[in-house]
């Protein structure tokens, strides 16, 4: 089959023999036929993450159809059009049973390859995947669409951390209207009602979170970032203001408009310090600040507006079962995607989109690789 390899840093080889995977029991054979590239991917093909060691077939975004079914496969079928966890989890550890899948000490990234273990991706014609990780996508929801369901679900598990968040009677839940999620929580597809968020960050997992944070109802939602396109994105995608990541004296100019101690929460979705450093100082006394940037190893924090405005910080990792949310708000277009979606090219060109995405000098936000010519 084809496949994009990174063969080593910052180089690629589109492989026209590299071998078909196989399905084993409890696996099926998936035909690729949308994968988008993710920025830790762009991040990762210099080498400096450590996660993309080559030779690797990168890619975890995507979308396919099922060719080939494995033995005791009973529940899925050739021909079924599908998307998929990016994380190969157990499903049988103690975090697998609590339903935090993202946190199995087993688990396996696609198209990753620290030093534990090597998965190769999606940048390909065929991959074969546990049928635990696979979710059906509808028959009108385009294939590069439905690629996007990988970072929608990171943005919505973000907005689930914060989504307890007590801001008064805005946050209180409607009587009959709870209906249980996938992984385990009270859900509404409006809720919170209410509340004010800062994300500082505006690529595209932050714009995503812009506009995750509003499909959940959240009242006010403002955007930070250096770039003033991606701004200007963000408020046509639904953020209430958008500001300049380097305007003088903003951390103290957001807790003014945001009731003057601050925003309820904030979410960091760059990984570096200075973003960080905005992100807690903008939040009120007794805020949260959820981490979804994974840029930087090890960044300073201010420690002290942590504790004397006794602040919580979360990380938040991946996903955990908010594919079928992602799908499903995809379709329907309360998360937009079509805006975030830069190009669409064929799988033999992408070692010269990801040198695009990597110069970075086009402004590009997602590009989706097409392995099926």
């Amino acid at each position: 089959m084809k496949a994009l390899v990174l063969t080593a840093p910052s180089e690629f080889n589109f492989d026209i023999g590299f071998p078909d995977p196989v399905p084993a029991a409890g696996e099926v054979l998936v035909n690729i036929k949308a994968c988008g590239i993710c920025g830790s991917d762009i991040h990762g093909m210099d080498g400096r993450s450590g996660r993309r060691q080559p030779p690797i077939v990168m890619g975890h975004e995507a979308a396919g159809e099922i060719i080939q079914v494995g033995e005791g496969v009973t529940d899925w079928k050739v021909g079924e059009r599908v998307t998929f966890d990016s994380t190969e989890y157990c499903g049988e550890c103690e975090e697998c049973e609590a339903g935090y899948v993202n946190l199995c000490p087993k688990r396996k990234v696609l198209g990753v390859s620290p030093g534990e273990y090597r998965r190769h991706g999606c940048f390909a014609e065929k991959i074969v995947l546990p049928e635990r990780i696979l979710y059906r996508i509808p028959d009108t929801l385009a294939y590069e669409k439905a690629a996007f369901a990988e970072p929608v679900s990171i943005a919505l598990h973000a907005v689930n951390l914060a989504d307890g968040i007590e801001v008064g009677e805005a946050f209180a839940e409607p009587e009959d209207e709870a209906e249980s999620c996938d992984h385990g929580c009270e859900c509404h597809a409006e809720e919170p009602r209410g509340g004010t968020a800062v994300v500082v960050g505006a690529g595209l997992i932050g714009l995503l979170v812009v506009q995750a944070l509003k499909a959940r109802g959240w009242e006010r939602v403002i955007a930070v970032d250096l770039d003033e396109k991606r701004l200007a994105l963000a408020k046509e995608l639904g953020a209430s203001d958008a500001f300049h990541a380097k305007q003088e004296g903003l951390a103290m100019h957001l807790r003014e408009i945001c009731g003057g101690d601050g925003a309820d929460a904030s979410f960091e979705v760059v990984g570096a310090a200075a973003p960080l450093d905005l992100a807690i100082r903008c939040v009120r006394k007794g805020g949260q600040v959820i981490l979804v940037g994974n840029l930087q190893p090890n960044t300073p924090f201010p420690l002290q507006e942590v504790v004397t405005r006794q602040l919580t910080l979360r990380g938040s990792c991946s996903c955990a079962g908010e594919y079928p949310e992602a799908i499903r708000r995809i379709e329907d277009g309360s998360i937009k995607v079509e805006p975030l979606l830069s190009a669409v090219a064929p799988l033999a060109e992408g070692g010269g989109w990801f040198q695009r995405l990597y110069d970075n000098k086009e402004g590009l936000l997602k590009v989706v690789l097409t392995p099926q010519a």
